[in-house]
């Protein structure tokens, strides 16, 4: 009965994984919301419970009983299926995320992660390219001209940055010898790689900051100028799934940033999942600083960026990388 036993284990490390994870998505929606108003020196929710912790169940208890419209326009079925694929292409993504060090249960060996494949890596970058049919998608059947022109800036925006995003990676690779995300945190058990590849973990931030459409980069949704961007016309529940899907993909960037240059669970003292979810909080709350911090940028800026300096930098990083692997024997 040992495939029994196993079966049961992945069901409960799914369950356990999904639950965590729209919990803490939701706490970050209200941790973002205090954090900027202390950034700009106001006071953030603090009516809903006890220091403002029950506002997470406000807010979707109030998105729940919007209406949730359709344009008249539309092409209903695909306007009504893509605001899932943000949120289902971010929860897939934490089936190779590593939570900590492995736990034994009924005799056998439990890895905290979902599914350990030996083409991680390859399974992230792939699945994460999938995220860009939700705006696509969203924008143009929707059948208006502000959500069109959202999607086709998202459009753009997430093919520019996603190979630099990928590109920045590959270091990493060469480094640990391997795709798997485990073994990318195990190759770190001396020293984390971020301080072998500060230019990759510069270059990895800043792609998925773009990538995730955040403040600097948030062009497909700049309110100025296009209302709401892709997801103008959404309303209710539906609007809250593209919601829910930017907060999951700052977790998702936040714990792949752990793993592939943070050290994993790797630390003193603390328990090894502790460890994780310490190190997956940093990115959020840099990006949340960010967004406090500096202007939008322009268009054209914006694709500047990606195609003029962080493209070629990412190419000249993985050269440089692997000479000096060459050079130092480390390779064999």
């Amino acid at each position: 009965m040992l495939w029994m036993a196993g079966f049961i284990v992945l069901l409960m490390k799914i369950g356990v994984a999904l639950g965590a994870l729209l919990l803490m998505a939701a706490y970050l929606v209200l941790l973002e919301r205090k954090l900027l108003a202390r950034f700009q020196i106001r006071y953030g929710p603090n009516r809903v419970g006890r220091f403002g912790l029950l506002q997470p169940l406000a807010d979707g208890l109030k998105v729940l009983l919007k209406e949730d419209t359709i344009p008249a326009g539309a092409d209903r079925s695909i306007f009504l299926f893509a605001p899932s694929l943000i949120m289902v292409v971010s929860l897939l993504l934490f089936a190779v995320v590593p939570f900590g060090a492995d736990l034994t249960f009924m005799g056998q060996r439990v890895p905290l992660v979902v599914t350990d494949l030996n083409v991680g890596l390859l399974y992230v970058v792939a699945l994460s390219s999938l995220s860009i049919y939700g705006i696509a998608l969203g924008g143009w059947a929707s059948n208006s001209k502000y959500s069109l022109l959202g999607a086709m800036r998202g459009g753009a925006q997430l093919i520019s940055y996603e190979l630099a995003l990928s590109l920045s990676l590959v270091p990493v690779v060469l480094l640990a010898r391997s795709l798997s995300l485990v073994d990318i945190v195990e190759a770190q058990a001396r020293c984390p790689f971020i301080l072998l590849q500060p230019v990759s973990f510069v270059l990895f931030f800043i792609g998925s900051m773009a990538e995730s459409s955040r403040l600097p980069f948030d062009l497909p949704e700049a309110e100025n100028e296009l209302i709401a961007g892709y997801h103008t016309e959404y309303s209710g529940m539906r609007f809250a799934l593209y919601f829910v899907g930017e907060y999951l993909t700052m977790l998702v960037v936040g714990a792949l940033t752990a793993v592939f240059f943070l050290g994993g669970w790797r630390g003193p003292l603390l328990p090894p999942v502790v460890w994780f979810l310490l190190k997956m909080m940093v990115v959020p709350f840099l990006w949340i600083w960010t967004r406090a911090t500096l202007p939008r940028l322009r268009y054209d800026q914006l694709m500047h960026l990606g195609w003029k300096i962080l493209l070629p930098v990412s190419l000249l990083n993985i050269v440089v990388t692997a000479g000096v692997i060459l050079l130092s024997g480390a390779w064999k």
